[in-house]
C-alpha cells in the first residue's frame, strides 16, 4: 500500500508539473499575440498550483503575469503598480528578461508622458513620469517632473510625497553646463558640448567653459513647505524651510522662502527681518529693497520706505511700482495733511493755519508729481505706463492744474488707456 501511495503522488505531482508548464506556455503564447486577455485567463489558472513550482516557474510566472499586466501599455494604473510588484518578485535568469522588458516599459512611458505634456494634459504626464522614475530610478528628474506636473493640476498631496521623496534622496537637479561667447552679439550661450566645441573651433564663438547650473533644492523645499501652508500644516512648512537652510545658510533663495512664508502667515515683522538678512548677502538685490519698502510702508513706516523705494530706483530706473509707490508715499503725507486741515475751525488763527497747511499740502503731491514726471522723462515709452500716467493725472487734478491734467488725459486716450 505505501509503495503504492508513493507511486500516486509522484503521479500527481508530474501531473501538476505539467499542467503549471502547459499554462505557462499558454500565457507566453498569447503575450507573443498580443492577447493579453488569454494570457491572464491561463495565468489564473495555475494560481493555486504556485506552492508545487520551483523557482524557475515561479520567476517565469511573476514575468508573464507583470507583462500581461502592463498590457502593451494599456494596463489601468492599478494593473501597472503589479506589474511592478510581479517584476520584484522575479528571481534568476529571468532577471534579464525583467531588466529588457523595463526598457520596453520606460520608452512607453516616458513617450506617452512627453505627449501628454505636450498636450498640457499635466495629471496624465504626471503619472507617466513617475511610472518612468519607478522603471529607472536612476534618472530621478522624472520624479522631479511628475511632481511638478502634479502642482500644475494642483494634485498637491501627490506633489507632496514625490517632493518628500526628491527631498530624501538627496535631488538637486544640477547639471553641467557648457557654454561659449557669440562673437557677434556679445552674449553667453549655453550649448551641449559638441555644438559648443564645433562653434568654438569654427570662430563663431569664444570664452568657453563649463559650470554647474543652478539647484532646484530650493523650489523643492519652497513647494514643499507651501503645500504644507495650504493644508494648514506651518510647523512642517517652516521645518521644512529651516532643514534647508541649515544645510546651505547663505542660499538667498531659501531666506527670501522662508520670508514669504511668514508673509502668508502675515507676520510682516519676522518676513522683513529675513528680506533684510537677505540684503546683507546681495546689497544689490532690487527686489529685496522693493519688498522692504512695501511692508515698512505697510507699518506705517514711511521714513525707511522712502529709502527703500528710491534704492529700487537707483538699481533699476524703470522700475515702475516702485515708481508709483514712492510717489504714494507723498500723496499718503499730504492725505495726512487734508485731515488736519478738515479738523480746523473758523477762526482767523484757524484760517492761517489752513493756508499754512494746503502749501504743505501741494508741496507733497507736487513731490509726487515730480517723482512720476523724472520716471516718464527716464522711461518714455507711455504705453507701458498706463499706471503711471494715471497717477500723475490724478496728481494733478488735486492739485486744481488743469492744463496739465489735460495733457496727461490726452496721452492716456491716445494709448487706449483709462
Amino acid at each position: 500500500m505505501k509503495k503504492q501511495l508513493a507511486i500516486a503522488l509522484a503521479f500527481s505531482i508530474s501531473a501538476f508539473s505539467f499542467a503549471q508548464k502547459k499554462e505557462l506556455k499558454t500565457a507566453d503564447k498569447a503575450i507573443k499575440n498580443k492577447d493579453f486577455g488569454a494570457a491572464k485567463a491561463a495565468l489564473k489558472s495555475v494560481e493555486g498550483l504556485m506552492a508545487s513550482m520551483d523557482e524557475e516557474q515561479k520567476s517565469k510566472y511573476y514575468y508573464l503575469n507583470g507583462v500581461s499586466l502592463f498590457a502593451d501599455g494599456k494596463g489601468s494604473a492599478e494593473d501597472v503598480g503589479k506589474t511592478f510588484s510581479n517584476f520584484d518578485k522575479v528571481t534568476g535568469d529571468y532577471k534579464s528578461d525583467v531588466k529588457a522588458f523595463e526598457t520596453v516599459m520606460f520608452n512607453d512611458f516616458l513617450t506617452k508622458g512627453n505627449k501628454a505634456y505636450e498636450n498640457e494634459n499635466y495629471g496624465v504626464a504626471s503619472t507617466y513620469f513617475e511610472n518612468a522614475y519607478n522603471v529607472k530610478t536612476s534618472d530621478s528628474i522624472l520624479l522631479y517632473y511628475a511632481a511638478a506636473t502634479a502642482v500644475n493640476v494642483k494634485e498637491y498631496d501627490k506633489a507632496l510625497r514625490l517632493y518628500e521623496k526628491l527631498k530624501d534622496i538627496g535631488y538637486t537637479g544640477m547639471v553641467k553646463e557648457y557654454f561659449a561667447t557669440d562673437k557677434v552679439s556679445g552674449k553667453e550661450e549655453i550649448l551641449d558640448l559638441a555644438t559648443r566645441n564645433l562653434y568654438v573651433k569654427a570662430g563663431s564663438h569664444i570664452k568657453p567653459g563649463e559650470r554647474l547650473g543652478d539647484s532646484k533644492k530650493p523650489e523643492i523645499v519652497k513647494n514643499i513647505a507651501l503645500i504644507y501652508i495650504s493644508k494648514g500644516d506651518n510647523d512642517k512648512a517652516l521645518a521644512a524651510i529651516k532643514d534647508a537652510r541649515a544645510e546651505n545658510p547663505d542660499n538667498v533663495d531659501l531666506i527670501v522662502n522662508e520670508a514669504n512664508i511668514y508673509l502668508q502667515l502675515k507676520d510682516e515683522d519676522k518676513f522683513k527681518e529675513l528680506i533684510e538678512e537677505a540684503l546683507t548677502k546681495e546689497p544689490n538685490n532690487k527686489v529685496l529693497h522693493y519688498n522692504v519698502g512695501v511692508v515698512s510702508m505697510n507699518k506705517g513706516d514711511l521714513a525707511n520706505a522712502q529709502e527703500s523705494f528710491e534704492k529700487v530706483l537707483s538699481l533699476d530706473p524703470s522700475y515702475s511700482d516702485a515708481a508709483l509707490n514712492l510717489s504714494n508715499l507723498f500723496i499718503e503725507k499730504g492725505n495726512v495733511v487734508i485731515e488736519t486741515m478738515g479738523k480746523l475751525g473758523m477762526s482767523k488763527s484757524d484760517d492761517a493755519k489752513y493756508e499754512k497747511l494746503k502749501v504743505e499740502k501741494n508741496t507733497m503731491f507736487q513731490n509726487g508729481a515730480n517723482i512720476l514726471t523724472s520716471f516718464l522723462e527716464k522711461n518714455p515709452d507711455a504705453s507701458s505706463n498706463i499706471n503711471i500716467l494715471n497717477q500723475l493725472k490724478n496728481i494733478y487734478s488735486a492739485l486744481g492744474e488743469v492744463q496739465k491734467t489735460k495733457e496727461i488725459g490726452a496721452k492716456i486716450d491716445a494709448i487706449g488707456g483709462q
